[in-house]
């Protein structure tokens, strides 16, 4: 069963929708249009603010490890800080929404429920700017220092997939840059540690050809991956890795009879017949 910690992202988005409709809602009361809109917006606000207390609280159940994650400290504590400041705003449009129900139930206060209204959109207007801040921040942590991703549940599973993410991103990253041993340092660190993943055994065959530039350790390490005979993406990618080695040690005609052999298995695949078509 997930724990309270786990639950902080579904809970946040119940408590995000929430209390931003609530608050719309609340505002169009005012206009008087749309009469529904006046007992829909204190049952969200209401809700909503509840699911932001529950937020909180399991966000302050989750932030242990993310803030061990160097770098991620700052970002953490100001993102709880501004949790807490959305908390108190919404607690105050809740505490508003209840005063107003109370009102309309007697005669004597029933023509005062307008300013309370009002009061609670105010109010809300306000807490709507601190929640954005506040799911901006989290979205920082989650996004730039990998708040969530790999260690939200602890699982040794989710930690090595977070891993190999961060390999393929920095490799890419690396490439892009012009840094072809750092890249090919870390695919090699890919393939050693998930030489079962068939992506992976052909990010290394593209890393040796791009990154080594050596083609015949490419074409060795492609020749020995078996796929089944009817995994047309898998295969389409293997015909296209070695179209790409073939031009590499100065052989076209055997990158066209490459692709010719996958065009005849793969019919329905466009880009295969589409890079044929681009060969001289």
């Amino acid at each position: 069963m997930p724990t309270l910690a786990q639950l902080h992202p579904q809970v946040v988005h119940f408590a995000v929708a929430l209390l931003l409709l609530g608050v719309l809602f609340r505002v169009i009361s005012l206009s008087g249009m749309l009469k529904f809109t006046n007992h829909a917006a204190a049952t969200l606000l209401i809700l909503g603010t509840i699911a932001a207390l529950v937020s909180v609280k399991s966000g302050d159940a989750a932030h242990g490890p993310v803030e061990r994650i160097p770098g991620a400290r700052t970002a953490v504590i100001e993102h709880e800080a501004a949790a807490e400041t959305t908390e108190n705003v919404f607690a105050l449009v809740a505490l508003l929404e209840i005063i107003a129900l109370g009102m309309a139930a007697s005669t004597k206060t029933a023509g005062k429920v307008r300013w309370a209204h009002a009061a609670s959109a105010v109010v809300g207007i306000w807490g709507a700017t601190t929640l954005y801040r506040t799911a901006e921040l989290g979205g920082e942590i989650v996004y730039k220092h990998a708040g969530g991703p790999g260690i939200r549940s602890g699982a040794p599973e989710d930690v090595e997939r977070l891993l190999l993410a961060g390999l393929y991103a920095q490799s890419q990253a690396d490439r892009k840059a012009g840094k072809k041993a750092e890249a090919a340092r870390l695919i090699e660190e890919m393939a050693l540690r998930f030489s079962a993943d068939t992506n992976v055994r052909f990010l290394k065959v593209e890393s040796l050809l791009k990154d080594r530039e050596d083609a015949a350790g490419a074409m060795a390490a492609l020749d020995a991956i078996t796929l089944n005979a009817d995994d047309a993406r898998n295969g389409a990618r293997r015909a296209n890795l070695r179209t790409d080695i073939f031009i590499a040690m100065g052989l076209p005609d055997s990158a066209k009879a490459t692709l010719d052999a996958a065009i005849a298995a793969f019919p329905q695949n466009v880009r295969l017949k589409a890079r044929r078509d681009s060969l001289p």
